[in-house]
């Protein structure tokens, strides 16, 4: 059980480290304007992350486990202890890197030292909402504005009523934001470990079924809720005030976009209402909430006339997104090699 719990402490590392980056961009911009508290975003992003995790976790795992089907307890251990490292060393920092990428270049290193085929196919959707979720966050973002401020010239409320009503209009975009984050992004911090995974279902009947992944992605849930806690406010602020000036309505505005295509990516239910009508659907992937909304805040200055965005601070997060998958892929080759080669334990199943 001590060996079990070594093992899973990596992910649960890997959990706190997206928690203290990625999971609290939710809120971001949010407590950027100060219009909201820390810690009441704290409280809310922790509590809805937690239901996504668990009830509709499992979908974006699915293709992450194309990608890497990690078959052994320490090789999963080592694939989320080098995205960890990655992610922390980002944050330290100050830049909402992916954890999609770090853990995506785990997987990768773990392949390679491996010698198991990578699924081009998995990779190509995977990569391809690394470009495709910041353009489409940006769209959405761009058209949420415009509709406000139509909303806005064309209706008469009082600045205070106003005030209120943002405030109020954040704190549920960023419900409906956690939420689909956990169901997203749950699969980078406990998917590598689902194939090798100790847990078993727990059945009472035919009233309630804890399977055995929904007690993992739940462990990694509450991981994810101590990050947002004890690391997060720093990456807040960058994002929330940093890289484009945010007024509370642009701050609204970048919450729903960012919230809508973490949905789009996580949702089982509505992949299958589109596939059965015969539309073109969005593959279950797990995105970088960091890409969707600095996506959307690029979205909200375009809206603007694109100007007052701090280029420097936008490169550096670029740079930061180019070189997390690259990082991570040789950090977790390397110490595949010296766990399989110097401590002797076996990464993969021969």
């Amino acid at each position: 059980m001590l060996q079990i719990l070594f093992y899973l402490s990596s992910g649960l590392f890997l959990g706190w480290s997206l928690g203290a980056n990625d999971a609290a961009n939710i809120f971001g911009t949010a407590v950027g304007t100060k219009m909201v508290r820390f810690y009441t975003a704290a409280i809310i992003c922790s509590i809805f992350v937690l239901l996504g995790a668990t009830i509709s976790g499992a979908g974006a795992s699915h293709t992450l486990g194309k990608l890497g089907a990690i078959d052994t307890m320490s090789g999963a251990f080592i694939v989320a202890l080098a995205a960890a490292f990655t992610v922390m060393w980002m944050t330290k920092v100050g830049l909402p890197v992916s954890t999609s990428q770090a853990i995506v270049g785990s997987i990768l290193g773990w392949n390679f030292f491996s010698g198991t085929h990578t699924d081009i196919s998995a990779l190509t959707k995977i990569v391809g909402t690394w470009v495709f979720s910041p353009v489409l966050s940006s769209l959405f973002a761009f058209l949420f504005f415009h509709i406000i401020k139509w909303m806005l010239d064309n209706s008469k409320i009082h600045l205070i009523r106003l005030d209120s009503l943002t405030r109020f209009g954040l704190i549920l975009a960023g419900i409906f934001g956690s939420y689909s984050l956990g169901a997203n992004n749950i699969a980078n911090v406990m998917g590598v470990f689902v194939q090798s995974s100790p847990f078993k279902d727990l059945n009472l009947g035919s009233i309630f079924n804890f399977s055995g992944v929904q007690q993992l992605f739940l462990l990694g849930g509450i991981a994810i809720a101590i990050g947002i806690f004890t690391y997060s406010r720093k990456v807040m602020m960058t994002v929330g005030s940093r890289i484009f000036k945010l007024s509370p309505i642009s701050a609204l505005v970048v919450v729903l976009a960012s919230s809508t295509v973490l949905f789009l990516f996580a949702s089982q239910g509505l992949k299958d209402i589109l596939v059965s009508h015969g539309l073109p659907s969005f593959p279950l992937v797990p995105v970088s909430s960091s890409q969707a909304v600095v996506g959307s805040i690029i979205g909200i200055s375009l809206a603007k006339g694109g100007k007052n965005v701090n280029f420097r601070i936008l490169g550096k997060v670029s740079i930061g997104w180019v070189a997390t998958p690259v990082a991570s892929a040789i950090i977790a080759y390397v110490a595949l090699f010296f766990m399989q080669n110097v401590f002797m334990q076996d990464v993969f199943i021969k």
